[in-house]
């Protein structure tokens, strides 16, 4: 294998990328191993957390305790959500420090100081308890007031909410982690605007975001819903990519706009949502029956919920994983179709492999379970036959 060109294998697509560092590929491989292994171990541990709550009848014992300080339904589930979520993330802090901060640190990825790293983890823990907060106490007012419909009523609610923060998460969400500033290049902020024109789709300006402040790692997102709606680039895209190159990236993420991935994902989450609330009620009423709960709104059951809810999960996650390798090879296609430039298509991928520490072609049943976008290998095969195609009908 010679320096600077990764020959793939015969399990692969015959052709060469040329620029992919074999080097860093063999980072990207073990740094994979680690996540995978990880990510294993933390799924063990949070279905083991739930089962203590459940079987131990520690659950039981908090609501109990709970109710001798107040009978109000409201500080009920309050005091149990608090107590619940507060001690899991407590048993996570370890796990998550090590792969959130440590490993990124090691394999030369991260940017973050230990203090900006702490600063986020309670940034993002505080938004996400109260969203917690929020829909638990949504959830348990309709199994006290809805038993039987619950599920339906639920759901309705999730999709407003998904729809609201989808909307929002660009002017509200995003600058509590992030600084968001007017891209000053105009003319590449011109470029990339009417790239978005000439697709169909209006966007409120392009931004940079202060990546580099936390990662080495380069991204492009086009962010909001509506009239929120804006182009957003990492600042470590801007330095190390050519306008081409940007361009090609921004098409990408412009067709899922195009082709209405976005409706369509909420469509299929609305329904994978119902599925799963669904699910969780038989379960939820077959344990009553068996368990001494009080009423489908007895808080001590949201392990059962949690259980039914997490293990759904992980069990359809290959099903949602892979119609997002469909749509995402759907917007690759349209990305090169769009810009005509495949080599800027490729010099990009080969960038943001190298530069993300990405395995180039990862074993088949990893692609299969974990991955929501095709394997950098295929999508660069893919641009590089386009590439030849074309050249081919001059």
């Amino acid at each position: 294998m010679s320096k600077g060109r990764v020959t793939v294998s015969e399990n692969q697509p015959s052709t060469d990328i040329p620029g992919i560092d074999p080097d860093r590929q063999r980072l990207a491989q073990e740094y994979a191993r680690l996540r995978y292994r990880l990510l294993a171990l933390d799924l063990a541990l949070s279905a083991a957390y739930v089962l203590l709550w459940l079987f131990s009848g520690l659950s039981v014992a908090v609501r109990e305790r709970l109710a001798t300080l107040s009978q109000w339904p409201l500080f009920v589930v309050a005091g149990y959500t608090f107590v619940f979520f507060i001690a899991y993330g407590i048993c996570r802090i370890p796990l998550g420090y090590y792969t959130g901060f440590v490993l990124p640190h090691r394999y030369g990825l991260s940017t973050q100081t230990r203090r900006g790293w702490i600063v986020d983890t309670i940034k993002g823990g505080a938004l996400a308890g109260a969203l917690t907060l929020l829909v638990m106490e949504v959830l348990y007012a309709l199994l006290r007031f809805a038993p039987e419909a619950w599920w339906l009523y639920m759901a309705a609610f999730l999709l407003f909410v998904n729809v609201v923060l989808a909307t929002l998460a660009p002017i509200l969400i995003m600058p509590i982690f992030w600084k968001l500033r007017p891209l000053a290049d105009e003319i590449l902020a011109e470029r990339l605007e009417n790239l978005a024109h000439r697709a169909g789709q209006r966007v409120r300006g392009v931004f940079v975001m202060d990546m580099s402040t936390r990662t080495r790692a380069a991204n492009a997102m086009l962010m909001g819903l509506f009239g929120t709606r804006r182009i957003v680039l990492g600042d470590t895209l801007l330095d190390q990519y050519t306008p081409d190159e940007i361009e090609t990236i921004l098409a990408h993420e412009l067709a899922h706009h195009v082709h209405h991935d976005i409706g369509w994902s909420i469509v299929l989450d609305v329904l994978h949502t119902i599925l799963v609330l669904y699910l969780s009620h038989l379960a939820l009423r077959w344990a009553l029956a068996r368990a001494g709960f009080a009423a489908p709104g007895d808080v001590a059951a949201f392990p059962i919920l949690a259980a039914v809810l997490g293990g759904f999960g992980v069990l359809t996650t290959p099903l949602t994983n892979a119609y997002s390798r469909w749509r995402e090879s759907l917007a690759d296609g349209y990305a090169l179709v769009m810009t005509g430039n495949a080599s800027a298509f490729i010099s990009s991928e080969v960038k943001l492999v190298n530069q993300n520490l990405a395995v180039l072609w990862p074993e088949p049943w990893v692609e299969a379970l974990l991955y929501t976008h095709p394997a950098p290998g295929r999508r660069i095969a893919r641009a590089m036959a386009f590439q030849r195609e074309k050249e081919g009908t001059r």
